[in-house]
């Protein structure tokens, strides 16, 4: 039976298992918008495609797709990637689609975030949300799942597990007036913990250079295993990340986590040189009344840490940096059993955000 409960994950023994759990599939959206990617959004479609038939030779995709788009996806995904007709505002389901949570019997919930648009009116990325709002509860419908309607602005992006206790976070994004402005930082962790299933709030400030998320955490710092996270870095102290990340690994080296451990942190570099859309890039997106507009020669927020883990593997945005294998390698190592296979996220970056921004993981 599927319903809206009106408990709490925590309350009712549930918790959101960390990314390297076992996996049922990865959730994705279809990238549509003609004012949020260049070209009609095409060349945004074939990097999620890559994505998506990436992620298909580990395990199961649904991707959500509009009536009009139904049949270019399908021409362009494995057949493991099941398509299922869903409306929504854009392809970010990180951010729209559910945080699963599961109990010790491994039954599998959702928690629905309330979504404004990475800021509603107050610095939101584009005006109109309702369609996105709403996804997280459709797929708990396909899914047959209870959903947990929790009192909170959130994305999924804004948030890290550990699966043992511990959820990373930034000031910057949770803090934010944008977001829930009636919460102080105890009102929110209170929320945390009740609807992830944690005890341990772990806070960052800042988060990557210009990320128009108001700073996710996912794009910044993720766990690799209980008691060790990945931070993005830069040597160069003339970079406007190298403050942030210094602060943050300040921070990291001083914190326990929720069993107590000392965290080890394995710094990701940055790509070495910033990306920006080019002038003729930038002309080739429809500017909208509402919608957050990308200059030219504006420094767009990439990171190797915006990688997905799923089963077997993991899926790293590569940029054409000489610093994709560096990041490749650093992720090999780290991940010994899994397979690193990197895919090209200049694209997904252009439109705001990277692989763990359009994936969403369902456990097993």
């Amino acid at each position: 039976m599927h319903s809206l409960s009106s408990s709490t994950p925590a309350a009712d023994g549930f918790a959101m298992p960390a990314e390297w759990s076992p996996q049922a599939q990865v959730w994705m959206a279809w990238p549509e918008r003609p004012d949020n990617w260049r070209l009609d959004a095409v060349p945004a479609q074939h990097a999620f495609a890559h994505v998506a038939n990436t992620i298909a030779d580990h395990e199961d995709v649904t991707l959500g797709v509009s009536a009009r788009h139904y049949a270019r996806a399908r021409a362009l995904l494995v057949p493991r990637v099941r398509l299922v007709e869903l409306t929504t505002d854009d392809a970010w389901l990180r951010d729209t689609g559910p945080s699963f949570v599961r109990d010790a019997h491994g039954e599998v919930r959702a928690v629905d975030w309330v979504f404004n648009a990475w800021g509603g009116h107050d610095g939101g990325l584009y005006a109109g949300w309702a369609d996105d709002d709403l996804v997280a509860a459709k797929i708990a419908d396909l899914e047959r799942v209870v959903r947990y309607r929790a009192p909170l602005v959130l994305e999924g992006g804004a948030v890290h597990v550990d699966g043992e206790g511990t959820c990373l976070t930034t000031e910057q994004c949770l803090l934010n007036r944008n977001r829930n402005p009636m919460l102080d930082r105890a009102g929110i962790e209170r929320h945390l913990r009740d609807y992830l299933g944690v005890s341990t709030v772990l806070w960052l400030g800042q988060g990557i250079f210009n990320d128009e998320t108001d700073g996710h955490i996912d794009n910044l710092c993720c766990f690799l295993r209980p008691g060790v996270v990945a931070l993005a870095w830069t040597d160069d102290d003339s970079d406007p990340q190298y403050p942030i990340s210094s602060e943050a690994w300040q921070r990291l080296t001083a914190m326990r986590d929720a069993q107590g451990r000392a965290l080890e942190v394995v710094k990701l570099p940055l790509p070495s040189r910033a990306i920006a859309l080019s002038v003729d890039e930038a002309a080739e997106i429809l500017p909208r009344a509402g919608t957050l507009a990308r200059p030219a020669g504006l420094r767009l927020a990439a990171s190797y840490v915006n990688f997905l883990i799923v089963n077997g593997a993991v899926i790293l945005p590569a940029f054409g940096d000489p610093n994709d294998a560096r990041a490749a390698a650093i992720l090999a190592e780290q991940f010994p059993d899994r397979a690193i296979r990197q895919v090209p996220g200049r694209e997904i970056l252009y439109g705001g955000g990277n692989v763990h921004c359009i994936t969403q993981q369902q456990p097993l």
